[in-house]
């Protein structure tokens, strides 16, 4: 995080250099840190997501719009037109968060949304087993539209019960019927479910938070970090994110265009992260060329796993374009 972020590099690394040899490193994985929700209600807030940074852009008709039937179907029409327009973000960033399938609007929302070649994503409410994604798996075979991630919310103490399938959950249909690519948490529906009263401090949420990203990681999917209901606190934002960031999440939810910045800054690795991970790259390559599996760094006795780790922080620090130190044959 050194040029982009505005961070001096440290002594160590300003040493004369020799290209470290990082071919045994996957390329770079697609970030999707912030997940920014857009009101599908108001088309000034449509036109004004065309200038934001954010990874992911949900485009929202659950709980940004007002819950009668005009309101709902003014904003599917409005946002159906929206998505029509040349000068979209890429699929990959857009998202739409349809209501969920309890609702007489649910039908209506995927039979217009899922035909657009504009969206990469569906975000799904209320996912409280796998049964429910069978449900939108059906429907989105019956709309005949585009294959689809699918990223599944966990509002409620049955979806925080059923995790492991609902993580495991594969379509029947293939790629017609929807692929499950994360899951997320929405704690405020999650607390008014459960009767969990928050706390500054997290703490009543740890459980369902980590077993989240627990599920999540067993099926190779994305773990995305609740919404900061403070959205004027930056600070407060900043400290949600480090939690999230060591609890595994890859992600965080933004409810207000100031807070992207601050996510997708929080959810890449540090400066000295990154400089731990490409000397333990460059030591363990040397190491293995004297077929030597484990070596002494700074301490710390280095072998696979820990490899592994510095790998995965390398691959993020180059999707994110951050420097990644390249250290002389000494280092």
């Amino acid at each position: 995080m050194f040029s982009r972020l505005n961070l001096k590099p440290t002594l160590a690394l300003k040493r004369s250099v020799r290209s470290l040899n990082t071919s045994s490193i996957p390329p770079a994985v697609s970030l999707k840190r912030s997940y920014l929700y857009v009101p599908s209600s108001s088309d000034r807030m449509l036109e004004k997501s065309l200038s934001t940074r954010s990874d992911m852009i949900i485009y929202d008709l659950e709980d940004s719009v007002p819950p009668s039937a005009a309101d709902k179907t003014a904003a599917r029409a409005r946002l159906s037109a929206f998505l029509g327009r040349g000068d979209l973000p890429p699929r990959e960033r857009v998202a739409v968060r349809v209501n969920d399938i309890s609702t007489p609007f649910f039908r209506d929302d995927i039979s217009q949304i899922v035909t657009s070649k504009s969206v990469g994503s569906l975000v799904l409410p209320k996912v409280h087993s796998a049964e429910d994604l069978n449900t939108v798996s059906t429907a989105i075979r019956d709309a005949n539209g585009n294959a689809l991630g699918l990223v599944a919310s966990i509002e409620s103490a049955r979806a925080s019960w059923n995790l492991g399938a609902i993580a495991a959950w594969k379509s029947e249909f293939g790629k017609l019927g929807g692929a499950l690519t994360a899951l997320l948490f929405a704690a405020e529906d999650y607390c008014a479910d459960t009767s969990i009263l928050r706390s500054s401090s997290r703490h009543e949420l740890l459980y369902t938070r980590s077993s989240i990203v627990i599920a999540a990681k067993a099926f190779g999917l994305e773990a995305i970090d609740m919404v900061c209901v403070n959205y004027k606190d930056l600070e407060y934002l900043k400290d949600e994110c480090r939690d999230g960031r060591q609890l595994g999440f890859t992600g965080k939810q933004a409810i207000h265009p100031s807070q992207v910045d601050v996510i997708q800054s929080a959810f890449v690795p540090t400066a000295a992260e990154i400089e731990r991970a490409a000397k333990i790259v460059h030591r363990m390559e040397r190491e293995h060329a004297l077929n030597r599996g484990a070596a002494g760094l700074e301490g710390e006795m280095i072998d696979k796993p820990m490899i592994l780790q510095a790998e995965k922080v390398l691959r993020i620090a180059r999707a994110a374009d951050l420097k990644i130190p390249y250290l002389d044959s000494e280092s």
